[in-house]
C-alpha cells in the first residue's frame, strides 16, 4: 500500500516517473523526507508554467515532509537548455540575485513558514557552483559521465537533432545539477529530486553521481508537462506570461486567467492547481452541469493560494460587477491619465498603445473596424475618437476589448 504523499501525488496527476516508487514510498512512510526542486533565477518572478512544482512541495508539507527551493543562482549563470530552442540570454550576479529576492516571496506566499519541522528551506547552488577548481571538478566528478550518454537526452538530442546551436556552457548544464543533488544529498540529507519530465535525464544523472560516489539510495520523481487541451503552452497568452508576483500582474487579471480556462482543461487543473480534495473535485464535476462554476471554483482557490482569500472574494465580485452588472468592478485594472492630458485630447490608438492593451496601433485600427472596443458600453465606431474630460464621469470611464477585457481609465 503506498503512503498517503505518493497515493495523492498519483490521485492528482503530479506523478509522471520515478527512479524507485516503491523504496520512495516505503521509506516516507517511515519518516520525514527532505526533497528538492530547482528554479532557475531568469526573471524577477516565476510564472504559471512552475506552479505545479511549487503545488507539489505544498503537497509534499501536507503530508509531513520538507520541502528545499534550490534558487539558481549559479546554474542561472549558464542556463537549461531543456526544453529550449536557442541559448538564454546571460544575466549578471547582481541581476540574478535581485530575482532570487523577488521569486522568493512568492514561496513564502504559498509555502507553510510557520511551522519549523517542514518549513522550506532556501539554497542557492552559487554556494558551491561559482567555488568549484575547474581541473579538480573534472577529475573528481567529470569522469562519472560519458558523451555517448549526454548525447541521448532529450535537452541535448532535440538541439542537435533541430540543427540548433548548443554551447558547450550549456551542455554542461545536467553535470552541474547532477552535482546540485549531490551536495544537498551530502549537507541537506536531501534524498528526492522533484521536477519536470523534461529534467528526467538531469535528474537521474544526480541519482548515479549519488550512488557512485557515496554509495548511497536517493531518488528522482518527475512531473507531468502540462499540455492545454488548445495546444497552447500553458500560461502563455496573447499579453505574454502570466507572472506569479503581484506586482507584475495583479491579483484580478490572475483570477481572470483561471475564469478563461478551456473547458477541456477545468476537472484536470482543479486536481493540478488547488487544494479541493480529488474525490471532491469528481464529484463536483459530475453534479454540475454549468462549466461555468466550475471555472469560478477554479479561479477562486487558485488566486486564494497565491494571493489569499480576501483578494480572490474581491476578484471574483469584480467580475461580478464587470460582466453581470455591467458595472465598473474596483478590482480592474487601471488606466491613469492627466487632466492635463485630457485638455490636449488622447487619441484612442495612442492609449491603447501606450497601455499595450494590443501591441500595435495597426491591431488596434482592426479592432476598432470589427467594434471590439467599447466605452461605458458604447461601441468606438472611429479610430479617430478623441478622449476628453467631458467623457468622464466622476473622473472615470471604463474601456472594454471584446467581451472579456475591460480596464478603469481614472483621470488624476
Amino acid at each position: 500500500m503506498k503512503n498517503t504523499f505518493i497515493q495523492e501525488m498519483q490521485e492528482r496527476g503530479y506523478l509522471n516517473q520515478c527512479t524507485d516508487l516503491d523504496k520512495l514510498s516505503d521509506i516516507s512512510s517511515k519518516k520525514s523526507i527532505s526533497g528538492y526542486i530547482g528554479f532557475d533565477c531568469t526573471a524577477s518572478s516565476l510564472h504559471v508554467g512552475s506552479l505545479l512544482q511549487i503545488m507539489i512541495l505544498k503537497l509534499m508539507q501536507k503530508h509531513g515532509h520538507q520541502p528545499i527551493i534550490l534558487l539558481g543562482g549559479g546554474t542561472t549563470l549558464i542556463g537549461d537548455p531543456s526544453g529550449k530552442d536557442s541559448t538564454r540570454k546571460i544575466l549578471n550576479q547582481d541581476q540574478i540575485k535581485k530575482n532570487i529576492k523577488s521569486i522568493k516571496r512568492v514561496f513564502d506566499k504559498i509555502l507553510d513558514t510557520s511551522n519549523k519541522r517542514i518549513a522550506p528551506v532556501y539554497v542557492d547552488n552559487a554556494e558551491w557552483l561559482t567555488k568549484l577548481n575547474y581541473i579538480q571538478f573534472l577529475r573528481d566528478i567529470g569522469s562519472h559521465f560519458t558523451i555517448n550518454k549526454m548525447l541521448t537526452f532529450d535537452s541535448v538530442k532535440l538541439r542537435l537533432e533541430r540543427e540548433q546551436s548548443l554551447s558547450y556552457m550549456e551542455f554542461n548544464y545536467m553535470i552541474l545539477q547532477a552535482y546540485d543533488f549531490y551536495q544537498l544529498f551530502k549537507k541537506n540529507n536531501c534524498i528526492l529530486q522533484v521536477g519536470g519530465s523534461d529534467q528526467w535525464g538531469n535528474i537521474v544523472n544526480g541519482v548515479d553521481l549519488i550512488r557512485r560516489m557515496l554509495q548511497k539510495e536517493s531518488y528522482g520523481l518527475t512531473s507531468p508537462l502540462i499540455t492545454l487541451a488548445s495546444g497552447a503552452k500553458m500560461g502563455k497568452t496573447e499579453k505574454g506570461a502570466i507572472w506569479l508576483n503581484e506586482d507584475l500582474l495583479s491579483p484580478y487579471d490572475y483570477w481572470q486567467f483561471w475564469r478563461n480556462t478551456d473547458d477541456r482543461d477545468v476537472k484536470k487543473f482543479l486536481k493540478y492547481f488547488t487544494e479541493v480534495d480529488s474525490k471532491e473535485v469528481e464529484n463536483i464535476s459530475k453534479k454540475e452541469k454549468n462549466i461555468n462554476n466550475l471555472k469560478v471554483l477554479l479561479a477562486n482557490e487558485a488566486t486564494k493560494i497565491l494571493h489569499g482569500e480576501k483578494a480572490s472574494k474581491k476578484a471574483e465580485q469584480t467580475a461580478k460587477d464587470t460582466f453581470e452588472k455591467d458595472g465598473l468592478g474596483s478590482d480592474l485594472p487601471e488606466i491613469r491619465i492627466t487632466s492635463l492630458e485630457l485638455q490636449k485630447g488622447i487619441n484612442i490608438l495612442d492609449l491603447i498603445a501606450k497601455n499595450k492593451i494590443l501591441s500595435s496601433k495597426s491591431e488596434a485600427r482592426r479592432v476598432i473596424a470589427n467594434k471590439g472596443f467599447k466605452i461605458d458600453g458604447v461601441v468606438v465606431e472611429n479610430e479617430k475618437r478623441i478622449f476628453r474630460l467631458k467623457d468622464f464621469k466622476e473622473n472615470i470611464c471604463k474601456l472594454s476589448y471584446g467581451k472579456k477585457k475591460h480596464y478603469l481609465i481614472k483621470v488624476i
